[in-house]
């Protein structure tokens, strides 16, 4: 791909006391990357510094930018728009902190800002952690909401995706109690629709989307529960009515092996842990021997935004930060997500 035809992308360093700058380091060591993107780093260069040693990459060179425009995009060379953000001598990894979770924060803000202004052309964020941000003043129950936010989004979601395995969900970070009470007709149909068009952009020129019960196989016509005839299926049928090409309410411990096996393109999901327990039981891959995790793949894409937001599918990896352990399979994950779907609107 022509060096002005690939696109921009802003990768968030997330909580510099976490894996993020870590497996930053180690993703961009990766030539392939740079044949299909420009990465740009939203952090602080001296904690870009420092991931370079803890990973044993000081080959890899730091350059500091302060606009788009100065960046290199060359391989063996990480740009970084820096923002003086860290005190290196406080700054304890592994350790939830004030000072780490308002820089995690300013990197997400300013890539929003970026992407919003049309600077870059996709943004990949690191994961951050929500104890921290709160503990620095910014009351978000994560990523998502902050994405939404600031672009002005009223209608969104998350997508987790391995392989081709996609869930969309139709609540995320809520109770269990309040995420029953979400299942209603209209924000069901909105996320349907989100999904068609995702899988759309994604290349899928005629997706099925599947769409999950909410109850127990899904209810059996009303025996546990009424959701799925007062609120699902009626937005299922709208949906079809649009032309979409949906089947639901399917039983819910049904559709995921049904979905993995080519069936359907993207299931819609109602609520959090009923979408993310099947794409981490496929993704994650802990082994005991080795006592740690061998394999961490996934990504999450917030859907609906005017901007393409798409990020690793694990935390902050606080329990490791620091030794050089973390796995970077989900943030190449992503970066390979977010320049799928920025081919469709990459500046020209």
């Amino acid at each position: 791909m022509e060096i002005m035809k690939r696109p921009i992308l802003g990768i968030t360093m997330g909580d510099p006391a976490g894996n993020g700058p870590e497996i930053t380091v180690k993703a961009l060591s990766k030539s392939e990357i740079y044949k299909e993107c420009r990465p740009l780093v939203i952090g602080d260069a001296k904690v870009m510094q420092k991931a370079t040693k803890i990973v044993k990459m000081e080959n890899i060179k730091i350059n500091p930018v302060t606009r788009v425009e100065d960046a290199k995009f060359e391989h063996g060379t990480i740009d970084v728009y820096h923002l003086e953000l860290i005190d290196m001598d406080n700054l304890v990894m592994g350790k939830i902190s004030s000072m780490a979770g308002e820089a995690a924060f300013q990197c997400v803000k300013k890539v929003i800002e970026l992407a919003m202004a049309g600077e870059i052309d996709g943004t990949v964020t690191n994961a951050l952690n929500k104890e921290a941000i709160n503990f620095a003043g910014h009351h978000y129950p994560g990523h998502t909401e902050i994405f939404a936010e600031f672009t002005g989004t009223q209608k969104y979601t998350m997508m987790l995706a391995y392989k081709d395995l996609r869930v969309v969900h139709v609540s995320t970070h809520v109770s269990l109690r309040e995420a029953c009470d979400d299942v209603k007709k209209q924000r069901v149909l909105d996320i349907i629709r989100i999904a068609n068009q995702t899988c759309k952009n994604l290349g899928i020129t005629e997706p099925k989307v599947g769409v999950a019960g909410l109850n127990p196989h899904s209810s059996e016509n009303g025996m546990f529960g009424t959701e799925e005839k007062d609120e699902i299926i009626p937005a299922i049928e709208e949906a079809k009515a649009e032309g979409i090409t949906i089947d639901g309410p399917v039983s819910p411990d049904s559709i995921f092996p049904q979905a993995r096996g080519g069936w359907y393109d993207i299931v819609v999901c109602m609520y959090h842990d009923q979408g993310h327990i099947p794409l981490k039981l496929l993704g994650f891959v802990y082994d005991k021997r080795k006592g740690g995790w061998d394999t961490v793949e996934g990504v999450n894409v917030t859907l609906g935004l005017p901007i393409i937001r798409t990020s690793v599918d694990h935390g902050t990896g606080f329990d490791h930060a620091g030794d050089g352990s973390a796995n970077e399979l989900s943030l190449v994950n992503a970066i390979e997500y977010a320049i799928a779907l920025s081919k469709y609107s990459v500046k020209k």
